[in-house]
């Protein structure tokens, strides 16, 4: 028996319910509004358009077969009703009708249903500062924003920008303005990271001291209370701390899921905003469904609420709801919570918890670090991967991993083969036995993912004790007072320039004669190990602990991780 399935929200979500459905239920109808003119567009791709890897604004808008998805495309391609600059402003339950209204003309009317889905988005968050209003001042939601912020800059408008917060968009946004355009940038957090409660704050820095090296300047733990302007256009940002001079702004303090017209029909709704769904992203109201940035989902890793805007889960759970509407049962189980954002030539990417966060949700957590070459040692075109892995340490379960690497897809392949386990609760050894593709062009015998399972299988044992790099600049800065025993564990030519510069402190003693200069090493002082990467100095570690040394600690990552930290030696 035919239908008529009314769709809100036009952008990702509302498209592929309707499309999947139409393909399953061609005989019934779909109408699907939106108050926006624009529908359908790639959101995520909008500072890429900006920083110029996206050459044209309409690609947002466009299939893969360079098709406008506009209307007519729905109507004619996918026998889809569109109804563009049309508000949803209410839900009758009762009588299964939406009332809608012309954000033109005004005129309103009632729409039957006989299921319902919501697929509202959500809204950038309005922070309510003085000056928000002024002309050059933008949040990045749709490809109007990224277009009027594109000719600004083609114009000559824009020698100088601020952006508010370091979050994805934040950051994304700088690169395009610092990178393609050359413009003054700077990035003003509330907070004392990048990608705070996400990432570490040692990959954090990592990646902030990249993005400072290509002209990204950084105001950490500043609040913006005004944004000032001459004449309706946008000239400074006043901080807590200072004032920046300002041609842009753009504002990236996260989204808001769109749930009021839920809320007001009486469906189940987080008290801070997002719609409630079971697994098959039904509200409690069984005709109607929900799903996209506007919906609250659980987090397989924690058990609680999540609330993830994007758009790779927007498009899965819509097909879910396209196949439930034509009678199917296909669920959708929750997020473990995967992301990836391009730091110029780098990338920063993670799933599952950080440390942070994952004590935030009561795990005894521990992290170890590690730096490895992401392909065989002996393959040219090797580089050097940072990964993270946080651990439950009762269960030895794996909470999640992030990372630092290059913008290739070596770092992310990675990170995502542990996303697709992470929901079935895997271990350290699980992990450590992972079965991933090998040659040597694309990875090392043992994995780095191996590497590091084994890492903090060795951590929890007590057999490789260490700090990272913000532990060992914490060492480095008390030397004097805490009279630590620095032990470089290279040859002597890598380690000579550190021991001319520091010779009150930093020693050298290779890895492999330790067992015959114990002598030079003494027994009273703590000995702090370093090699390159962290796993010289842990076979250092083991042959001091049988010879009786009993405070060693190895710096995990090596050199190379204080040399990404920025510490100066």
């Amino acid at each position: 028996m035919s239908q008529h399935i009314v769709v809100i929200g036009g952008v990702a979500l509302g498209p592929k319910a309707a499309c999947r459905f139409k393909r399953l239920e061609p005989e019934s109808k779909v109408t699907m509004i939106d108050q926006s003119s624009m529908i359908s567009y790639g959101g995520c791709g909008i500072p890429y358009y900006v920083s110029g890897d996206v050459s044209d604004a309409s690609e947002l808008c466009t299939t893969s077969f360079h098709m406008l998805r506009d209307p007519k495309f729905f109507k004619e391609v996918k026998g889809v009703d569109v109804r563009i600059l049309t508000k949803a402003t209410r839900i009758d339950r009762d009588n299964k009708r939406v009332e809608v209204e012309n954000v033109q003309t005004g005129g309103k009317e009632s729409i039957s249903y006989d299921k319902l889905v919501i697929a509202t988005g959500a809204s950038p968050r309005k922070l309510g500062l003085p000056g928000e209003d002024l002309k050059g001042v933008n949040y990045v939601a749709n490809p109007g924003d990224a277009t009027r912020i594109r000719e600004a800059i083609s114009k000559g408008e824009v020698g100088s920008a601020v952006i508010i917060g370091a979050g994805f968009i934040g950051l994304e946004m700088a690169e395009a303005f610092a990178d393609m355009w050359g413009v003054e940038t700077s990035v003003v957090e509330i907070t004392d990271q990048i990608m705070p409660r996400l990432v570490s704050p040692t990959l954090a820095t990592m990646g902030r001291k990249h993005m400072e090296e290509n002209g990204v300047t950084f105001y950490f733990g500043e609040t913006v209370k005004a944004i000032e302007g001459e004449d309706g256009v946008v000239k400074r940002v006043i901080t807590s701390e200072r004032v920046l001079d300002a041609d842009a702004v753009i504002i990236s303090a996260g989204v808001v899921p769109n749930s009021d017209i839920a809320k007001e029909a009486g469906l189940a709704v987080h008290e801070r905003g997002g719609v409630y769904v079971d697994e098959f992203m039904r509200t409690n109201d069984p005709d109607i469904y929900a799903g996209g940035d506007c919906c609250i989902v659980p987090n397989l890793v924690t058990g609680k609420d999540a609330f993830l805007p994007l758009g790779s889960m927007a498009n899965r759970q819509g097909r879910i709801i396209g196949t439930n509407l034509a009678g199917g049962a296909a669920k959708f189980d929750g997020v473990v919570g995967s992301f990836v954002v391009k730091l110029f030539e780098t990338s920063m990417a993670g799933t599952g918890l950080s440390l942070d966060s994952a004590k935030a949700a009561g795990f005894d957590a521990m992290s170890v670090l590690l730096i490895q070459l992401d392909r065989a040692h002996f393959y040219p075109t090797k580089e050097l991967m940072t990964l993270e892995m946080v651990v439950d340490k009762p269960t030895r379960r794996v909470l999640g991993v992030q990372g630092f690497g290059s913008s290739g897809d070596a770092m992310v392949g990675r990170i995502n083969a542990v996303a697709a386990i992470l929901k079935s609760s895997p271990t350290i050894d699980d992990v450590s036995n992972m079965e991933l593709a090998y040659s040597p062009p694309f990875a090392a015998a043992m994995d780095i993912l191996n590497t590091l399972a084994n890492l903090a299988d060795n951590a929890l044992a007590g057999i490789n004790r260490g700090v990272g790099p913000a532990g060992f600049k914490e060492l480095w800065d008390n030397r004097d007072k805490d009279a630590c025993f620095f032990l470089d564990c290279r040859e002597k030519g890598d380690a000579d320039p550190f021991v001319e510069r520091n010779p009150e402190f930093w020693h050298n003693v290779p890895q492999g004669e330790i067992y015959n200069r114990l002598d030079e090493i003494p027994k009273d002082r703590p000995v702090v190990l370093i090699c390159n990467t962290g796993a010289r100095s842990y076979e250092a570690q083991i042959m001091l602990d049988e010879k009786g040394y009993k405070d060693v600690t190895n710096v995990h990552g090596g050199m190379a991780a204080i040399k990404k930290y920025g510490i100066d030696l």
